[in-house]
């Protein structure tokens, strides 16, 4: 089954592991869970005394004209109505607050997880459905906990005393009672097998809308552009129909299934009064006992019908713990080693790297080159080369499954993995900010960097003049993704943010792609500030940004074919001068590409 519809499958009405697993996300509350299940048996046995005493009311003090004994009943009458709605209380508080507390305590295990799983996991699943995991099936959960999996007991608890206490008082009577109990079970196989398929159907929908508006809605510059308002609108309307239709369909089902039961309720106490009272004019029943009964019988099937709807209640808490359970035991592929040591800095070698996304298509192809500490190193490459790759395998975003790549002679997978990544400073292309103030997207949540280190770091990559003109400076607004900011400006803050952690090594991956020619100015001086003193790996397409570093690396179709200085590439005419002679010969640079490669090639390597 292929995990785009994976939501499609409802899964059992019940899985004893799964309710084992869930249960023990109670373990923390078991004094609130004992609290609301005392409240419960405690509710439903009060519910069995008010027929009680309307039955000694009318047979034995109202015969008797005992006045006194009415009012001794009447208070006891009053007493466990008023208990009954103080354990009823107590019982959905209980469970209310039970409920919220294992929601947030799923919630934050699975968002959690979701942060210590490695980017191939989110290369195959949809950001919308991990989405529904974290709210929806969430959601779905909290209601087992506060209306299902403790509430059974007071359904059960009732009906249980409500059949004993019929069979106590007349076991002829009772089965009169119980003579509509196959009417019940009809009705109700009826209801959960229809509103179970339409249950599937609802949870399915909710999921396509969650994905369908993630997409669309981080894509809608794309939409606008390509004038896709009305496809894209039609495509939701027709998503967005059938979770209606689906959701109408439940409505349908409950709307027969409460009145069915109700309608059966009042032919039980049909047969009940046209028996019963007939025992009662041949003096073989008595009023009292009468009465008793048709009220048991009300009480009796509420219970009935409170236990089909948790059924519906327990179906989709299945199928939603099944995928939550699913996400949370998705193997944390990469993960700190025990006893990870701290990583240093030192020199960076690649040995023998080879890596493919997909199983038979390599990315990178037994790649080994070394950075020694400071030293600044440019890779260039047509796109898909693998350049970005190579940082990804850096990071540990991925793994290498051939060769290795060391720091100081430590293979990095023996490295702790928070370390590790503290080495770096990442300056992407597609710069993610975060909502919250520019302060905050500079400092990331590094309580150590001061107000004064950020203003530092603004200042001295030329973000100080944009910022100052925002309202609120370092404290202004930023929009989701700092889409009230320009390219450049996001950019610059990327600068500030690396230089605000002070990194050994720079990550630098297109940082003056897509900027105008003023701010690409600002960005490389910034560049020069932020890469003084670190070891810096600079993926660029234009050639110009990466001519002073110290050595470039030429990949080519994941292989690296060339290394050497700017000097020493051109010299060679190889790849690295063919994409030189791309980028500048529109602008009569052949010429001055031929001379310099000549010029080089005189010059002592």
């Amino acid at each position: 089954m292929t995990a785009q519809h994976e939501d499609d499958v409802i899964g059992k009405a019940y899985d004893g592991r799964l309710m084992r697993r869930l249960l023990t996300y109670l373990r923390p509350y078991r004094r609130q869970v004992a609290l609301a299940i005392a409240a419960i048996v405690g509710n439903a046995a009060l519910q069995l005394v008010p027929p009680l005493l309307t039955k000694t009311v009318i047979d034995e003090s109202i015969p008797a004209g005992d006045l006194s004994g009415l009012g001794l009943i009447a208070a006891l009458y009053l007493g466990a109505i008023l208990l009954s709605f103080l354990l009823e209380f107590a019982q959905t508080w209980t469970m209310q607050i039970i409920g919220q507390r294992v929601m947030f305590d799923l919630r934050m295990a699975v968002f959690g997880h979701l942060q210590r799983l490695d980017l191939r996991f989110y290369d195959r699943n949809p950001v919308g459905r991990l989405m529904t995991r974290v709210t929806s099936d969430v959601d779905v959960l909290n209601e087992l906990f506060t209306s299902g999996v403790v509430s059974v007991f007071g359904d059960v608890f009732t009906l249980a005393g409500i059949m004993a206490v019929l069979v106590w008082m007349d076991w002829r009577l009772a089965l009169v009672a119980f003579s509509v109990l196959p009417l019940i079970a009809l009705i109700t196989q009826w209801f959960r097998r229809h509103v179970r398929e339409s249950y599937r159907q609802v949870r399915t929908w909710i999921a396509r809308i969650n994905a369908f508006l993630q997409e669309r809605i981080s894509g809608m510059a794309t939409v606008q552009l390509y004038r896709r308002e009305a496809r894209d609108f039609a495509a939701f309307d027709g998503i967005n129909r059938a979770h209606r239709d689906a959701n109408v369909d439940s409505i349908f089902y409950y709307a027969v299934f409460y009145p069915a039961i109700e309608l059966v309720s009042a032919l039980a106490a049909a047969l009940l009064l046209w028996v019963g009272g007939g025992w009662v004019l041949r003096d073989a029943l008595t009023l009292g006992s009468l009465v008793a009964f048709l009220q048991y019988s009300q009480r009796f099937f509420r219970p009935i019908s409170d236990l089909s709807e948790k059924f519906n209640v327990l179906q989709g808490a299945m199928a939603s713990s099944e995928r939550i359970f699913t996400l949370l035991d998705t193997p944390v592929e990469i993960s700190s080693p025990p006893g990870g040591r701290l990583a240093r800095r030192g020199a960076i070698r690649f040995e023998h790297v080879s890596f493919a996304y997909l199983p038979g298509e390599p990315v990178l192809k037994d790649v080994s080159f070394e950075v020694q500490p400071g030293q600044r190193i440019g890779i260039v490459g047509a796109t898909g080369s693998g350049k970005t790759t190579l940082m990804s395998l850096l990071l540990r975003f991925y793994d290498v499954q051939e060769g290795r790549i060391t720091i100081d002679g430590d293979d990095i997978r023996t490295l702790d993995l928070a370390s590790l990544r503290a080495q770096f400073g990442l300056v992407l292309q597609d710069v993610h900010l975060f909502s919250g103030t520019i302060a905050g997207n500079v400092r990331l949540g590094h309580v150590d960097i001061t107000d004064a280190a950020v203003r530092r770091a603004v200042d001295a990559v030329h973000a100080g003049p944009f910022i100052d003109r925002l309202p609120g400076g370092l404290d202004a607004a930023v929009a989701e993704r700092g889409s009230t900011l320009s390219v450049g400006q996001k950019q610059l803050l990327s600068l500030a943010r690396a230089l605000a952690a002070d990194p050994p090594i720079l990550i630098l991956d297109e940082a003056t792609s897509s900027v105008d020619t003023e701010t690409e100015l600002l960005i490389r001086d910034a560049l020069r500030v932020v890469m003084d003193g670190r070891t810096t790996l600079a993926i660029a397409h234009r050639l110009s940004t990466i001519q002073d570093l110290d050595s470039i690396l030429v990949l080519h179709k994941g292989e690296l074919r060339e290394q050497g200085t700017h000097q020493q590439l051109l010299a060679r005419r190889g790849i690295y001068h063919r994409l030189y002679e791309l980028q500048f010969a529109s602008t009569g640079g052949a010429a001055s590409v031929s001379g310099s490669a000549e010029q080089s090639q005189q010059t002592p390597a």
